[in-house]
């Protein structure tokens, strides 16, 4: 079968399978089947698929149909230019996300009342995950020191395979933890059980992408995030506030005079996000690309 007719009968069963973008998943799941980009695709559409080159394409369009993500089947999703590896043991990275990113490196390169030198940052990514916003960091901030923490020893697994794939394992310093409990920066056994807690005033930013969904939002989520992402990652409790209210206090603690805290958040519980940080100064809720709250800031004053 030529690859043309191949990707076509894979559009229509996902189509019939109700899988959304089918032509996007079918076009990634040959680029996966077949190890080539998607101009290979367009330049080469009568090129003749082996029986098992078509074996495998179906495989993997059989496991999409369950509802499984396209990229726990092919293992990478791009972020920030780069190349991730992923996995059932973290969050899917979303393009969503490069606004906190963003705020983050806006942050780091003002000139704001009381703040280091660039060349002084120190920041921790808290629920790294995969690695993305951490690794995102090192790479437009080759300066800054980089902290990164998880509860998932698997995702921390995750996360350092990302940074040894772009050369960046010596940037950033991962840590077994819950939040920002149970480690030290300085300690040689970081994260280990017993290690000594965070000192204050240790960091001029944290930044998050923490678990915001609330219970009874369950049904408005995707089912295949439902199913089959890590849903620690991405359900908070009842309301999707829990991790946010304790991540806020850890954070003040964590962060040095005039430091600030970046969260991603959701739509649904911007206002009382924003309630939460009632204590700050130039709290901010920034809009994603379609209007929707998607970015927390909030500045910590000089006296804590």
């Amino acid at each position: 079968m030529q690859l043309r007719q191949a990707l076509n009968a894979v559009v229509d069963r996902l189509t019939t399978a109700r899988v959304p973008s089918p032509r996007m998943n079918a076009e990634l799941l040959i680029m996966f089947t077949l190890g080539c980009d998607r101009a290979y695709l367009y330049a080469h559409p009568e090129r003749e698929l082996t029986a098992g080159e078509l074996q495998r394409y179906d495989e993997a369009r059989a496991r999409r149909a369950t509802g499984v993500p396209a990229q726990y089947i092919t293992g990478h999703q791009e972020f920030w230019g780069l190349d991730f590896i992923v996995s059932p043991a973290v969050l899917i990275p979303r393009p969503e996300t490069e606004h906190v990113v963003e705020a983050v490196l806006e942050l780091a390169k003002a000139d704001g009342r009381g703040r280091p030198s660039l060349h002084d940052l120190r920041i921790v990514d808290v629920g790294t995950g995969s690695g993305a916003i951490a690794l995102a960091l090192a790479k437009e901030l080759p300066s800054a020191e980089i902290h990164a923490t998880d509860i998932s020893p698997e995702a921390l697994e995750v996360a350092r395979a990302n940074a040894a794939r772009h050369e960046l394992t010596s940037r950033i310093e991962f840590h077994l933890a819950d939040l920002l409990g149970g480690f030290h920066p300085s300690a040689p056994n970081a994260g280990a059980p017993g290690t000594p807690g965070l000192p204050p005033a240790s960091f001029d930013i944290v930044v998050s992408n923490p678990p915001y969904v609330g219970d009874s939002e369950e049904e408005s989520v995707q089912l295949e995030v439902r199913k089959f992402e890590p849903r620690n990652a991405v359900f908070a409790g009842p309301t999707g506030l829990e991790v946010i209210e304790r991540l806020i206090p850890q954070a003040r603690e964590a962060l040095g005079p005039w430091g600030w805290l970046v969260f991603e958040i959701s739509g649904t519980i911007a206002d009382q996000v924003r309630s939460l940080l009632a204590s700050w100064n130039e709290v901010e809720i920034r809009n994603d690309l379609q209007g929707i709250a998607r970015v927390a800031i909030a500045r910590k004053t000089a006296r804590g």
